[in-house]
């Protein structure tokens, strides 16, 4: 057995979690969270609970295969729970954990500032789209 020094151990932890690194498990949980239909189903539930059917119509353009990979997943990852309630037809709701909850503070300001700082990117964009081709257009000899 390798004796460590106590800078080492500290050392080998914080790299255990650096997402910069491409074995880092943290890295991959940062891809899952990231995602488009995560953002938007964890907003969409901080309301409270939600059958499917609301999620579904509430999240426009998420396919069936996709929304029900999305449950699944953040409730394997503990950000949701799926509670079923027998009776006719079966009543499926999901809800924020405390861990969704503090995740979905988080995604609802990324959300909140897309809608208020679209139309900025959105001239960004242009300004960069306009500078591009006239770049474009000098380098042919066209211009």
């Amino acid at each position: 057995m390798v004796t460590r020094t106590a800078q080492e151990r500290r050392d080998e932890q914080k790299r255990a979690y650096d997402a910069y690194l491409a074995a880092c498990p943290a890295r991959k949980l940062l891809d899952e969270v990231s995602g488009k239909w995560v953002s938007l189903v964890l907003v969409a539930l901080g309301d409270g609970p939600r059958r499917y059917s609301d999620l579904s119509r509430r999240i426009a353009g998420v396919s069936q295969k996709m929304l029900t990979q999305t449950l699944r997943t953040l409730e394997r990852d503990g950000l949701l729970t799926r509670t079923v309630t027998a009776c006719v037809p079966v009543r499926v709701d999901y809800e924020l954990t405390e861990l969704g909850r503090s995740l979905r503070q988080l995604l609802a300001g990324i959300k909140d500032w897309a809608e208020t700082r679209f139309d900025e990117v959105e001239t960004a964009r242009d300004r960069y789209d306009a500078r591009s081709a006239a770049l474009t257009i000098g380098s042919d000899g066209a211009g």
